[in-house]
This record gives structure tokens, sequence and C-alpha cells, in this order.
């Protein structure tokens, strides 16, 4: 199988590592060998925080400059950060909802024009899907909820060869019985919200 690059930013709080680990068991349930690596960085919560997903073969666990395939952005400032990552083929799924990183509460970094910095990715990259993974959470019982709502835009992208009920199998299985039904309800209205803007 020809390996498929997707790359996954956020703050830290936001769920981004439980989104790939559960990314990954989907893929090895569905017989697709898989590769993970995570950066944290500062350890605050607030802190950057990536995580690739290489599934495929292969022996690397990183992902070059250019070479992404999917970039999910689980933040937008971390999204446009990340956009050196992608190539005129990536797919971009990207939350619009702003949880500005610990530097820039620090002072340390601006935070950018996301529409405008949004805007220019679209035209380099294959396609740019965008969606507001917060308020899609509130609906489903919890803010927290976010990254089952981007893990299941990334689900119903169509881009990758596992089943829907595959991922919700999984949601089941490894997170925690107390969010088990919200997680579920989260990664359903992200299937739809993707799904709803690829039909629009």
């Amino acid at each position: 199988m020809k390996t498929t690059r997707i790359m996954i930013v956020a703050v830290g709080g936001q769920g981004n590592i439980l989104a790939a680990r559960v990314l990954g068991e989907a893929a090895a349930a569905s017989g697709i060998p898989f590769r993970m690596s995570e950066f944290h960085g500062m350890a605050q919560r607030g802190g950057v925080v990536e995580s690739m997903v290489l599934l495929g073969e292969g022996k690397g666990y990183c992902i070059a400059d250019g070479e992404t395939d999917v970039l999910l952005g689980f933040e937008p400032s971390e999204t446009i950060r990340a956009a050196k990552k992608c190539s005129s083929r990536s797919v971009v799924i990207t939350s619009t909802s702003q949880l500005p990183p610990f530097t820039v509460a620090m002072g340390q970094d601006r935070y950018p024009d996301v529409k405008q910095a949004i805007e220019s990715m679209a035209g380099h990259v294959s396609k740019l899907i965008t969606l507001d993974a917060t308020s899609l959470a509130l609906q489903a019982g919890s803010a927290q909820a976010g990254n089952m709502v981007m893990l299941g835009a990334l689900a119903g992208s169509g881009i990758l060869p596992i089943e829907l009920k595959t991922f919700r199998n999984m949601i089941r299985t490894k997170t925690k019985p107390q969010f088990t039904e919200v997680n579920l309800i989260a990664f359903d209205l992200g299937t739809f919200a993707v799904n709803f803007s690829r039909t629009e």
C-alpha cells in the first residue's frame, strides 16, 4: 500500500495524541501498517503538540517539509504554522476555533490573521476544508470532544481506506467509557460536516 502521511497539529489539551492513537488503532484493525511519532512543545497546557501518522509500508517515522498528504489542524494558527509540510497535492482539514498557543499568551508570538492566511493556503494545496470543531463538540455535549470532531472530519473526507464503523469501534474501545457516547456523537458530527462541505 502506498504510504499516506498524516500530520496532526494542535495545542496542548486538545486531545491530539488520543486522536492519533485512535487513528492508528483503526488502521491496524483494517490491516494497514502504521507508524506514529509525537512531538511535545512546552509542557504546559497550551504548548504545541504534533503527531505524525504514516499509514502503509515504510520505515520512517517523520514527515519532511512538502511531504504531508493530509494536514489535520485542531487550531488554525497551528495549521498555518505547519503549512511548510504541505505541497500542491496536500489536503488540509482545519478547525476555525481559535485557541492561541502558550507563546502568544506569553507575548512571545503574535496571533496571525487567520482568515487571510487560510485563504492564502487554500490556493497552494489540493483541497482545504474548514469547520468549527469547538461548536460541534459543544453540540455533542463537551468542548473537550473537539478531537473526535476532527477525527470524524478526517474519516469522513474519503481520503483513508478505513471504514467509519472501524473508527467507531476504536472510539468505543480506546476512549474512557464515561466519554464514549459524547465522543461518538462528536465523531459523527465531524463526519457530517465534512460530507456537507464536500457536496456544497
